[in-house]
């Protein structure tokens, strides 16, 4: 329950330190997403260096998606990953937080979200061939 508490006010604070410091043009060319979602790309690297040091090697990219969904995001949220409640300002983070997992399990992607009813997101994950 801490560490929950400890994410979401250190995720609140990056949100208003990144709008704080911008000016009104970065704000209205979306750098201020920018910016976040390469927080959260970086902090995803780090993540699954961490996760997977003593796991095996995955077989496929099925199985890369399959730990994301479950153990990466169980472990990250503390929550399945179909009941996670989120918000906007999550967004351009925690699409970056995948994106930067998956960077680092050799997955290149795109990963955007979709907020259809609010609290539940839809992240959609494009995998890149290289």
């Amino acid at each position: 329950m801490a560490d929950e508490a400890l994410f979401l006010l250190l995720h609140n604070e990056m949100v208003t330190g990144v709008y704080k410091s911008a000016d009104q043009g970065e704000v209205e060319n979306g750098r201020c997403i920018t910016k976040l979602e390469n927080m959260g790309f970086r902090v995803g690297q780090g993540l699954i260096e961490r996760f997977t040091k003593d796991t095996a090697r995955f077989k496929d990219e099925l199985d890369i998606m399959k730990f994301i969904c479950k153990d990466f995001w169980t472990t990250v949220f503390k929550k399945q990953i179909d009941n996670l409640r989120t918000n906007h300002q999550y967004l351009a983070f925690t699409c970056g937080l995948i994106r930067g997992g998956l960077s680092n399990l050799g997955i290149k992607s795109i990963v955007t979200a979709e907020v259809s009813a609010m609290p539940a997101c839809k992240f959609q994950v494009m995998i890149q061939k290289m």
